[in-house]
């Protein structure tokens, strides 16, 4: 099992490194929207460039889940031309469907690539990936695109694979890479811990990290040009075990934040490395760390045990504080689900020196009986759709110091994973720790 789409890119990245693509002219393809994650660690780790590769199926028009196509950018159309027969489609019926799911493909693209131009696939290698295979119809037929776009040689990969896809994946492609085959096969979602949908606001930061060339790093700013003084993988001894976190400092810092992550969820958070990557490029640190270990993980018990997670939490702010990087600098919390309520509990201690918190659909009612004792101004962030934990949000409110602030986001659910909603989460966190973290505000 993979514990997110970051682990299973850096896995499988692993993979295709054992296959010598090192001579050749490699471009990396990630299918939006969950396979754009998988496929940035890949295009890192080869040190190669990162595209996506749109494609839309085109459906018969009594019966859509049926193809009888696909469509790719640069008006590339491909037809199953007995499916077209069997279902007696017209040329007139082609024209309709195809006109409309061209114009939600470029659409689409335009969002994500913004004012940048796809990436030639003529005479190179394309190395399409996504976060799973399960029936194989959007591999094939991104392959055939990949092909049709130019592409000496295409090679598909993901993560796991149903074997029933496999056969009609080696008569299209020049190589199939993947890691798992599992028997038996229901849903790509089974082999992960962590599957949570990848919005379009993911998309477009990874494509942009990858664009401008940043360093290998989950927590690089996707905005900004100066590349981070520091930015290192870490472990930080807590008690008798060691944790592993991510600490990314600016080359011009105003402040540290430390990420709190929630039940089940480590420092490979796509949302929080996403928010991080805006916290850097406004010039403040981030140390993104897990909470528990791996083995920890399993014991639900210890997810939810509040007061030993804000203790490694002080540990860990601690070990920050004497970084060389971080010394003079004011300390903010983000925390998220159950990663809010430590942070909150933490931050109640009497020797707590943290300037700032917020909380992205977090559980500060878990930290209810110590709220009255955080000096920190707090910022609660809950989509509005998210209609429980905003029930819990609006309680915890209450004893918390008269500068602190809920704020709904509407449409937005637990996840953020509505198109805008996490950009905004992000902006919101930045402004909130600038405010409070800066020079300007001692």
């Amino acid at each position: 099992m993979f514990r997110d789409r970051v682990d299973a890119g850096r896995r499988l990245a692993g993979e295709l490194k054992r296959r010598h693509l090192e001579n050749e002219d490699v471009v990396v393809l990630g299918l939006p929207r969950g396979g754009v994650p998988v496929a940035f660690e890949v295009a890192l780790a080869l040190g190669r460039p990162l595209d996506i590769i749109m494609v839309r199926k085109l459906g018969v028009p009594f019966q859509p889940e049926l193809a009888m196509g696909a469509i790719g950018e640069g008006g590339v159309r491909i037809l199953n031309r007995e499916a077209l027969q069997l279902a007696r489609v017209t040329g007139a019926e082609l024209a309709e469907v195809e006109g409309r799911e061209r114009a939600e493909l470029e659409r689409r693209s335009r969002r994500y690539r913004t004012d940048r131009l796809a990436i030639s696939l003529v005479g190179r290698t394309a190395v399409v990936v996504d976060d799973g295979i399960a029936t194989g119809s959007t591999a094939r037929a991104a392959c055939r695109v990949a092909r049709a776009l130019g592409a000496a040689r295409v090679i598909m990969a993901a993560p796991v694979a149903s074997r029933s896809s496999l056969a009609e994946l080696t008569e299209i492609c020049d190589q199939v890479v993947y890691l798992e085959v599992p028997e038996p096969f229901y849903a790509v979602g089974e082999w992960y811990r962590d599957f949570s949908p990848t919005s379009d606001a993911e998309v477009e930061a990874l494509l942009q990290r990858a664009a401008r060339g940043l360093a290998a790093s989950p927590s690089v700013a996707s905005v900004g040009d100066d590349p981070p003084a520091r930015d290192d993988e870490v472990e930080i001894q807590v008690g008798t075990i060691r944790l592993a976190g991510h600490f990314t400092v600016p080359e011009v810092v105003c402040g540290m934040v430390v990420f709190a992550h929630g039940s089940g969820s480590s420092r490979h958070s796509p949302r929080n490395r996403f928010v991080a990557s805006t916290l850097n490029g406004d010039g403040l640190g981030t140390l993104l760390f897990d909470l528990l270990s791996p083995d920890e993980e399993i014991d639900r018990a210890q997810v939810f045990d509040i007061p030993m997670l804000a203790a490694r939490l002080t540990t860990v702010t601690k070990w920050l504080k004497a970084q060389p990087e971080s010394i003079g600098s004011k300390i903010g919390y983000f925390g998220a689900s159950t990663g809010a309520a430590a942070a909150l509990w933490a931050a109640a201690q009497p020797s707590a020196n943290v300037d700032a918190i917020v909380s992205r659909g977090g559980r500060p009612d878990l930290a209810l009986p110590v709220l009255a004792q955080v000096s920190a101004p707090t910022l609660l962030i809950v989509g509005g759709h998210d209609e429980e934990v905003l029930k819990l949000n609006q309680k915890a409110l209450g004893p918390l110091r008269p500068e602190s602030r809920l704020t709904v986001i509407p449409g937005a659910t637990h996840l953020f994973e509505e198109p805008g909603t996490l950009k905004e989460v992000a902006s919101l966190a930045s402004e909130w720790f600038l405010r409070h973290l800066s020079i300007q505000s001692r």
